[in-house]
């Protein structure tokens, strides 16, 4: 698949690269796995001289042989004496950065903790003596979000205030989805691209996955997912259990709950049999998986607060294949298909709302937009987007079929809420799979 979007990430780099060849520049870069980092920087090096490393979990000796071997072939230089640890690599690059302007990228940069952990300090001590006179790139990325800004956010980390910029690499939007898509497959309807915005979540990996499976439409689409040896099974473990540790198990469990309607911390914890408010505030905050939501226009202290799982393919994942981990474990993956396409039109809808809020926040009109529900979820209202500039209200019902929607209802669901807007326009509007 060809490389797609990241202009303002590119031209973020490149601006970062220009800076660099006067003052030393530290950055680093989070996302969450799979969603193209190191794509994008070595995207963004082609142009430049630059080294990569990566740093697998072996022998710290072996590690700076491979780096060794990486310096004399990219710069073309000689390297005397023997390195056996990653300190004094770094050291030596940064002298020579004195004189020769390059890049360097250091991937899976959070391993060092597991490679030698007095690395961090080790770099910041070298880093501090020699950043006045170098002229070094120093790009930092790491693919467990949570360790990636504890290293560099964590006020007693060594590295603490060290970087000099913060990268953070999001999914793709809908409207890139609409064009690989489009160059793909042009044929498409509204509902396979809801589809394919359920399984990819905007994730490149994934969308690169579908894309080279030609799998555009629902059936395609959940046969490569449900194939045999396929990616997706075991993907939601690959992603978290590095984020989670020795705790996965609690924190699969409220994930599921979550992914299964279950929103409330009162619900979760009724379940659960156990308090969760440490491991949701973990998982809300330190490694942004779920995000908080409340009723909009709600006042801050308020308790009518739900949580939801950000990415789309997670949500999916802890939906059908991690609660039906059992039937998935005796290799029964037709079975577990066939959940979803009795549950598709129900979950699908859930989805086609968090694709009209991603729409909505792409056309930049609007400074706030939330959902709204009064006391035991009663005149619940999709969307709700607000541009106080102008003095506009739009309240949305979404649908999957547009027959199916109530505006004459949605006004009166809103009395309420718009109540406190006098002088604002208020336009009711419905939202359907015609609308994509």
């Amino acid at each position: 698949m060809k490389f797609y979007n990241r202009e303002k990430e590119l031209d973020l780099l490149k601006h970062i690269e220009n800076k660099s060849s006067d003052v030393a520049q530290m950055s680093f870069v989070v996302g969450r796995r799979r969603v193209g980092k190191t794509s994008l920087l070595m995207k963004s090096a082609e142009e430049y001289l630059s080294l990569y490393f990566f740093v697998s979990k072996k022998n710290e000796a072996l590690l700076c042989s491979e780096f060794i071997e990486e310096i004399k072939f990219k710069l073309k230089i000689e390297v005397y004496g023997e390195f056996t640890r990653f300190k004094d690599i770094f050291g030596y690059l940064m002298q020579l950065s004195k004189t020769t302007h390059f890049t360097l990228l250091i991937d899976e940069f959070q391993n060092f903790s597991w490679v030698n952990s007095s690395i961090f300090s080790d770099m910041q001590r070298i880093w501090d003596q020699n950043k006045a006179e170098s002229k070094i790139n120093l790009i930092l990325c790491g693919s467990i979000y949570s360790m990636m800004s504890n290293i560099f956010e964590n006020s007693k980390e060594p590295l603490f205030g060290r970087a000099t910029n913060r990268i953070h690499v999001k999914e793709f939007d809908v409207a890139v989805l609409k064009q690989i898509i489009n160059d793909n497959f042009q044929g498409y309807t509204n509902d396979d691209l809801l589809a394919f915005f359920m399984i990819s979540g905007g994730i490149p990996k994934y969308v690169e996955l579908l894309v080279d499976a030609g799998a555009y439409k629902l059936e395609s689409i959940l046969n490569e997912v449900f194939s045999e040896n396929s990616l997706f099974i075991e993907e939601g473990k690959n992603v978290l259990i590095d984020e989670f540790g020795k705790d996965y198990g609690n924190y699969f469990s409220i994930l599921s709950l979550i992914a299964n309607s279950k929103t409330s911390r009162t619900e979760i914890e009724s379940i659960m049999q156990m308090q969760t408010g440490g491991f949701i505030d973990r998982l809300e905050k330190d490694f942004e998986i779920i995000k908080k939501i409340k009723p909009i226009f709600s006042k801050p202290e308020t308790r009518a607060v739900k949580y939801q799982i950000k990415d789309n393919f997670l949500n999916f994942w802890f939906r059908f294949i991690y609660k039906y981990r059992s039937a998935i474990e005796i290799g029964n993956l037709k079975y577990v298909k066939e959940i979803v396409e009795r549950d598709y039109l129900m979950y699908s809808g859930q989805i086609l709302e968090k694709y009209f809020i991603n729409k909505l926040s792409m056309e930049a009109n609007y400074s706030i937009i939330g959902n709204y529900w009064e006391k035991a979820n009663i005149n619940e209202i999709d969307i709700i987007a607000v541009n106080e500039l102008n003095k506009q209200i739009l309240i949305c019902d979404i649908k999957r079929s547009k027959e199916k929607i109530n505006l004459t209802e949605l006004e009166k669901k809103s009395a309420k809420v718009i109540s406190g807007f006098a002088g604002y326009n208020i336009e009711y509007i419905g939202l359907s799979l015609d609308d994509m």
